[in-house]
């Protein structure tokens, strides 16, 4: 059994569960919060960052990008047309670099900022950081993610998903950070229907179904979270 430290928005999080749901690999989850900077996690991973998986016989496996080749690595070879990563040099690029996209840039500037001010800061001492949020930070995101869907509906006009004919890592990074926004409702849907329409086909998944049950005390989601026919 696998062992995986997370925190429920923490959208690198989102985005290994997303991919174990797909790839059928049961897992253990550990609900970790890590501004609490826990001794014991530190030891597994001392940049004290969520995911964390935990497999035996191996080290522990630090950070959503090194999970994401570890996942391939053991299983990817196996499982033929639905591979995550697939088997082409060329493709493997392509994957790596829109993942990225999400997991680097997006994250840095829409979900990282949005999930820090809305929900982390809520749970965190002063001397941590917490207190209230930064307004400026969430406009800033808010008026970013406008180019990021726009990107994500170019993409999604000429290809079957965001980088070609198969369902890969890249998908499910860039739907693991805009589902932990659109809880917030600040994803501005209307703006390209073809980023939309992806979404909702991906978000219809069995593997989605546990990320859209998760709800925060005294946040509601917004309208369109759990909604696959938003």
């Amino acid at each position: 059994m696998l062992t995986l430290f997370h925190y429920p928005f923490c959208p690198h999080s989102r985005f290994i569960r997303l991919a174990l749901g797909e790839l059928g690999v049961e897992v253990q989850l550990v609900e970790e919060r890590t501004w609490e900077r826990r001794n014991d996690f530190l030891i597994l991973n001392p940049a004290g960052t969520t995911p964390v998986l935990v497999a035996d016989g191996f080290p522990a496996v630090p950070g959503a990008a090194i999970i994401a080749e570890f996942l391939d690595e053991a299983n990817g070879a196996e499982l033929g047309d639905k591979r995550l990563l697939p088997a082409d040099i060329a493709e493997r690029i392509e994957v790596r670099r829109v993942a990225s996209w999400f997991n680097d840039k997006f994250f840095a500037e829409v979900s990282g900022p949005l999930v820090t001010e809305r929900i982390y800061k809520r749970h965190m001492r002063i001397d941590q950081g917490g207190g209230s949020p930064d307004t400026d930070a969430i406009r800033a995101a808010r008026a970013n993610i406008r180019y990021h869907i726009a990107y994500i509906g170019w993409l999604a006009r000429r290809r079957n998903w965001l980088t070609g004919d198969v369902l890969s890592y890249a998908d499910l990074a860039a739907a693991a950070h805009l589902s932990a926004v659109d809880y917030f409702g600040d994803v501005p849907w209307e703006e390209d229907p073809s980023a939309k329409s992806w979404y909702a086909r991906i978000k219809s998944r069995p593997a989605f179904r546990p990320i859209l049950a998760e709800t925060l005390p005294g946040l509601p989601a917004s309208k369109t979270y759990a909604d696959l026919d938003f």
